[in-house]
Order: structure tokens, then C-alpha cells, then sequence
């Protein structure tokens, strides 16, 4: 027997279905020059567009490259489950970055999995709404989903692979991702997947 649901929030609404449940609105704010009429917006945009002047010629030689400061890269990719694997995996072969593990969402996956497991049927609460509280961008997602043979990271990927909606968080805008599987005393596991 198995169980798969997905959803995601974007700034102002959901991307995909809940059960049974009203659409949740989000708002995002945003800053805009709404308060200006087209003639004051006009005042406030130059007029002509003048090319930056040209520097003087220095007399000091320019520094060496090796006295640069060095660029910072990238921070590498934390990761915190077999889950989070897969999904990096999944997206590699679209051509798209890896996900890195977050704190924040790994919280709100605990609480969902708990949750889900201790009702014994999944549903979306907040989840998506918790993802945002994190601070890491404006669009959220969660999979949720059981397996009657306990956890198995690869087989509820391919179910969630197979599924449009959960596919589509798994490729989603996100940049970070937390995974967590809750076991039964009947031997079911419940996965809560949260993206931000």
C-alpha cells in the first residue's frame, strides 16, 4: 500500500492541489514606485543617458592578479539524508543544482512527519506555509508520502519521480531541502520532503 501527496507555494498562491481543503493565499511584498503618477515617475528617470567618464591614467602600475583578494565560491552542498541524494540526483540529470540541507525546513519535516504518521493518513497542514518562515525565498514546497514496508528512500522517489506534482517540487526553484521518515509500531514509514 502506498500514499503520495505533493504541494508547493508560490508567492501568492499554490501551485498544485491540496485534498479537500480551500486554497491557502500567501502574500509577498513587494517595493514599487505605485505611489508616482506617469509624470512624477517621468521626473525621477533621467533624461539622457551620458557614458561614464574615463578614468585618468594612474601613475602607480596596477596590482598583480596575485594580490587580488580571492573570490569566494560557492558553499559546498551539506548532505543530510539518502532522500536529499536522490533528489540531487534527480536533478543533476535535468541539468539542474543541488539541493542543500536546511535546518529550518528539517524542523518543519519533523513536525510533518510525526504528525502524518500519528493520524495514520497524510494530509498537508501548514507545511508549506512553515517553509517559509525560514527565510529562504518565496516559494515552498512539500512531498509527503508512506510505504508499508517501513522507510525506503529509493522506492518513494520513484513513486514520487513517477508523480507530476512531486516531480515538479523535486525540480522546483528551491535551493535547499530536508528529509525526514517517521517509522510505526505496524512498520510504515512516513516521509515528510520540505523545499525552500
Amino acid at each position: 500500500m502506498v500514499g503520495l501527496i505533493g504541494v508547493a507555494a508560490g508567492a501568492a498562491t499554490f501551485n498544485h492541489h491540496q485534498l479537500n481543503s480551500a486554497p491557502q493565499a500567501l502574500v509577498a511584498a513587494r517595493a514599487t514606485p505605485t505611489n508616482y503618477d506617469n509624470g512624477e515617475l517621468h521626473r525621477l528617470l533621467p533624461r539622457t543617458l551620458k557614458s561614464p567618464p574615463t578614468p585618468a591614467p594612474s601613475a602607480a602600475p596596477a596590482p598583480p592578479l596575485a594580490a587580488l583578494p580571492p573570490v569566494a565560491s560557492r558553499p559546498a552542498i551539506v548532505v543530510g539524508s539518502t532522500q536529499q541524494a536522490l533528489i540531487n540526483a534527480d536533478r543533476a540529470r535535468n541539468g539542474l543544482g543541488p539541493l542543500t540541507w536546511n535546518s529550518c525546513l528539517y524542523n518543519v519535516a519533523v513536525a510533518n512527519a510525526n504528525r502524518i504518521a500519528a493520524q495514520g493518513y497524510l494530509s498537508h497542514t501548514n507545511g508549506p506555509n512553515l517553509d517559509l518562515t525560514g527565510g529562504l525565498g518565496h516559494q515552498a514546497g512539500e512531498n509527503i508520502g508512506w510505504y508499508s514496508g517501513g522507510a525506503n528512500d529509493s522506492w518513494i522517489n520513484s513513486k514520487f519521480v513517477a508523480s507530476p506534482d512531486h516531480y515538479a517540487n523535486i525540480m522546483g526553484p528551491y535551493h535547499y531541502v530536508a528529509t525526514v521518515w517517521v517509522t510505526t509500531s505496524d512498520g510504515k514509514g512516513w516521509i515528510a520532503v520540505e523545499f525552500g
